[in-house]
């Protein structure tokens, strides 16, 4: 630590001596500056771990058993993955996810056998509580058509005037800036958040379709597709037409991207997004600042991110094993994986493993069944065989390189990259799918909080901080 000292005072008096337009072409005197700052940053703001236990901290909300810490109550969804029995330990049980009550397992079979859409009936099941008829399903369709194409103007000046390396960024920069555009953005009235929530719904495919077309054409030099919104189709559909350079897409990939965000529209209170989202509505902002920090809060890696750590575990096994049916070699390779030999260095293998479901995640086991339909139409099974090997064996691969006991069924992130990839769809809209399709969610919540919550959320926080006397300018070193 005495060492980073010298060296912050050699970086001081350094730039100390030099003018504003001198320290402004030496960008690297100034990252050299922040580097060495950062380990006093680190040494300041270390808090010794044996105080969390101390002082009975719930470090990320969880308790001692791993079970998230109950600070609120939902009528939203049920995310079953375990119980809890007499000596407060938790007991695998298979994964259950319940909208409103109903069984999700339900709503994707209904489509399956009708061979139709399911997103906004789903939406308006989250929203409202209850499903709708076909007449009050027709007009909520209805609604959200007419918000499909941006306000005037808004493409241009908000979204490819600033283009963003990171399609999130963008998506929560243009919610922010839609409150601009409301003539009653801050009324919190129920049937005014409503409102909000129906338009926001119908913005999101072209927000993140236009962000990504200024993205590759700003930073990678290609040529823009901008093709309009049509108020007659589906969500899912709507996103392979704005995404896709001729806008033409099959009805079965349109429908297996449906499927998939049916599964991805919905999953509890207590995830990291939808809490934030109760979060900040319980402070009785706006509804465009709720929805940018959900944005933000799923952009994360350890969140909605992790869908884009598969696509990229994948793409990497690809380019190191030559014969990806040669499941000897794949195995070896996901050794590696684990060993933090290979990949990312993490040890990880992307996937697998969930904070609530245990023996199971019924989105992956309903995701895998149409997304294996499409590896038949499009000739990709050895990729879908890829998948599924990597779901069969690399549980026991963990246990056998790691020691873990933990069980590691295949979450919904490793065959939502299969589908994203199957579909052709970019790394970097990935995420910002997961956010469209997870929108409805976060605005029930955000009904919700406002119906039913009442009070600010204000959590307490332990200072550890021993007291110190203040020092005067002229006797500190």
């Amino acid at each position: 630590m005495k060492d980073n000292i010298v060296k912050n005072n050699n970086y001081n008096e350094t730039l100390l001596t030099m003018g504003q337009n001198e320290i402004a072409y030496n960008q690297e005197l100034v990252q050299s500056f922040l580097k060495s700052m950062s380990e006093q940053l680190k040494h300041n703001n270390a808090i010794d771990a044996s105080l969390y236990g101390k002082y009975d901290v719930k470090r990320g909300l969880r308790n001692s058993n791993g079970a998230g810490v109950v600070v609120g109550l939902t009528k939203i969804a049920d995310v079953q993955g375990y119980n809890i029995n007499e000596n407060n330990e938790k007991v695998a049980i298979e994964g259950k996810l319940y909208y409103r009550g109903i069984d999700v397992e339900d709503i994707v079979n209904n489509c399956y056998k009708n061979n139709c859409f399911g997103y906004e009936e789903t939406s308006y099941l989250l929203l409202f509580g209850e499903l709708p008829n076909q007449r009050q399903l027709d007009i909520f369709k209805k609604l959200i058509g007419m918000k499909r194409e941006l306000p005037v103007g808004f493409a241009r000046d908000m979204i490819m005037t600033a283009p963003s390396k990171n399609i999130m960024n963008k998506l929560a920069r243009s919610v922010l800036a839609l409150y601009s555009y409301d003539e009653n953005p801050d009324d919190t009235s129920i049937s005014n958040v409503l409102r909000q929530s129906i338009s926001l719904i119908g913005y999101f495919p072209s927000l993140i379709a236009y962000a990504y077309q200024a993205k590759q054409s700003y930073f990678h030099g290609q040529s823009m597709h901008i093709h309009y919104p049509d108020p007659e189709l589906s969500t899912a559909e709507n996103l392979l037409k704005l995404m896709r350079p001729t806008g033409e897409y099959t009805d079965l990939e349109a429908k297996l991207l449906d499927i998939s965000m049916i599964l991805h529209a919905e999953h509890g209170g207590g995830n990291n997004s939808a809490f934030a989202t109760h979060v900040i509505s319980s402070t009785g902002t706006d509804t465009y600042s709720a929805i940018a920090a959900a944005v933000g809060s799923l952009k994360g890696p350890k969140h909605g991110g992790a869908n884009l750590e598969v696509l990229q575990m994948i793409q990497n096994i690809k380019e190191n094993v030559k014969d990806i049916t040669n499941y000897k070699e794949v195995e070896k390779y996901l050794i590696k994986i684990l060993k933090g030999e290979a990949n990312d260095g993490s040890g990880l293998i992307y996937g697998l493993g969930h904070a609530v479901y245990t023996i199971s995640d019924p989105r992956a086991t309903l995701l895998k069944k149409m997304a294996k339909k499409l590896a038949l139409d499009k000739d990709l099974m050895d990729d879908f065989m890829l998948y599924d090997f990597i779901e069969r064996r690399a549980p026991y691969l963990f246990m056998e390189i790691k020691g873990t006991k933990n069980p590691m069924p295949a979450n919904v992130d490793l065959y939502s990259g299969f589908v994203y990839s199957a579909l052709n769809i970019p790394l970097a809209i990935s995420t910002p799918i997961f956010a469209v399709a997870r929108l409805s969610g976060w605005c029930a919540h955000r009904i919700e909080e406002l119906v039913a919550g009442g009070r600010l959320m204000r959590p307490a926080y332990k200072c550890v901080q021993p007291h110190v006397k203040y020092i005067p300018m002229s006797e500190r070193k």
